[in-house]
């Protein structure tokens, strides 16, 4: 079977004249995340839906949808889901609009070609799409519209920032924002270029925290993603941070933030230099970012997309208070047992001792850093918490700190009843049985970690 070659980076012609950097280094060790965050986790029998639509590093002229419930682990909810009548889909921008469609926006054409137009698509369920239209945006001598990104203001209004060029100079982006004026998103105003951020800067995003916008620009002679604010929309933007400020490193592109359940924020980019596509998260609201890490399962396939949060129904029902013991899905003789203090996964049946059983048995209470997530409280008092990453019980400290080391979002496991316990201060680490030693790792979105980490509630043994 011939094997297609990846399509070209659309930054591809700009780099053409520069040696590519060397692969990333991600810095040693998951930092202690800081700051304090809103409780945001879902509330019991509802989940947090994350959904993605990238097109591929195979083939830009279809987009995948795919899913998450922590932000971390997506998986294919449908292959080639939109394919446009015409031309390409790259950098596809995702949005849910207040009449319940999805909504996205595309570059359509390859980075190769002229492109004054951005592509328009409507979905009622995210997986089947329909096209709307393609707009041309109307700037003079219009070269390229590149990276359409959806932007809903704190008055509900709906914007699309895209980055063009004219023909002058074809290769140097500025940043435009069309504000639409109807609720059917086919009328837009003029564009207006974002004041401060200027020319040379592509895959400008933003999002609001309280009165200031924030927005995350490639900045294309460096190559670095920089960090700006403004008190407007339209600016004027003061760039504060530029270079490797972030520690994200050169050649990244196509940056995408979206708010997790432990009310961090979280950046995707694309680091087309490497191939890889990373996530970094943030507690102080964008000041200092965790080290970069590779996005697992589709980093290498999925490019240039941004993310969409909803709370959907059919989340884990998971009662407070009562005592539960806690039962291995793919090695369903074992269950959780407190060792020595350590949390283990021995055999438990019912020819073991009343000390064993015992020690099989928590009660289940409201997170200590969040009340929609849990903690798991021993007979002795003490709580459930990883030190080291590894699964320990000690005594409660009163600390913040302890608190969202012994506090977990319940996720839905991989058979029915089944729950998997998401670190709160650490997304995407969750508790799995390793060697029947239970610890905190991070996901591989592989099926056998996702067994490795479900777990049932059942009676408790004690």
């Amino acid at each position: 079977m011939t094997t297609r070659p990846p399509t070209p980076s659309r930054r591809a012609l700009l780099r053409a004249m520069a040696a590519l950097p060397a692969s990333a280094v991600l810095l040693g060790g998951l930092p202690e995340l800081t700051g304090t965050a809103a409780a945001a986790a879902p509330a019991s029998g509802s989940a947090t839906r994350y959904t993605i639509v990238p097109f591929l590093n195979s083939n830009d002229g279809t987009v995948n949808v795919y899913q998450s419930d922590d932000a971390t682990d997506f998986r294919l909810v449908q292959a080639s889901a939109y394919t446009p009548p015409s031309n390409r889909i790259r950098d596809a921008s995702v949005f849910k609009h207040t009449n319940g469609y999805y909504y996205i926006t595309y570059t359509t054409h390859t980075w190769q070609d002229v492109s004054t137009t951005i592509g328009f698509a409507r979905s009622a369920d995210r997986v089947n799409w329909t096209f709307l239209y393609d707009y041309t945006v109307p700037i003079t001598n219009l070269s390229r519209a590149w990276a359409p990104e959806w932007y809903v203001d704190s008055d509900g209004s709906v914007n699309v920032i895209v980055s063009c060029s004219t023909t002058d100079d074809e290769w140097i982006f500025t940043p435009y924002l069309l504000k639409a004026t109807n609720s059917g998103l086919t009328s837009w105003s003029s564009p207006v270029a974002l004041s401060g951020i200027g020319s040379n800067h592509i895959d400008t995003f933003i999002v609001k925290v309280g009165s200031t916008y924030h927005a995350f620009t490639k900045n294309e002679t460096t190559k670095y993603i920089e960090y700006a604010t403004a008190s407007n929309l339209t600016g004027p933007y003061t760039i504060s941070r530029t270079g490797d400020w972030a520690g994200w490193g050169s050649y990244r592109e196509g940056p995408a933030l979206v708010q997790l359940d432990n009310g961090g924020w979280r950046i995707f980019f694309d680091g087309y230099g490497d191939g890889n596509y990373y996530y970094s998260d943030s507690y102080d609201t964008f000041a200092t970012w965790s080290a970069p890490q590779a996005l697992a399962g589709i980093s290498g396939t999925a490019r240039h997309f941004t993310v969409i949060k909803e709370t959907v129904s059919g989340g884990v029902s998971l009662s407070k208070n009562v005592s539960r013991s806690l039962q291995s899905v793919n090695y369903t003789t074992r269950y959780w047992q407190e060792q020595s203090s350590l949390l283990n996964l021995p055999v438990v049946t019912s020819s073991s001792t009343t000390a064993e059983k015992q020690a099989s048995a928590f009660t289940v209470v409201a997170g200590l850093a969040d009340a929609n997530g849990c903690s798991f409280r021993d007979s002795s008092g003490n709580y459930l918490r990883h030190y080291a990453f590894r699964g320990r019980f000690d005594a409660n400290d009163g600390t913040a700190a302890f608190a969202k080391d012994a506090t977990f979002i319940a996720r839905t496991g991989t058979t029915s009843g089944s729950v998997r316990f998401e670190s709160y201060n650490y997304p995407g680490y969750y508790l799995r049985h390793y060697n029947y030693q239970l610890r905190v790792e991070p996901t591989s979105a592989t099926d056998l970690f996702r067994q490795d980490s479900s777990f049932v509630p059942v009676t408790a043994w004690a």
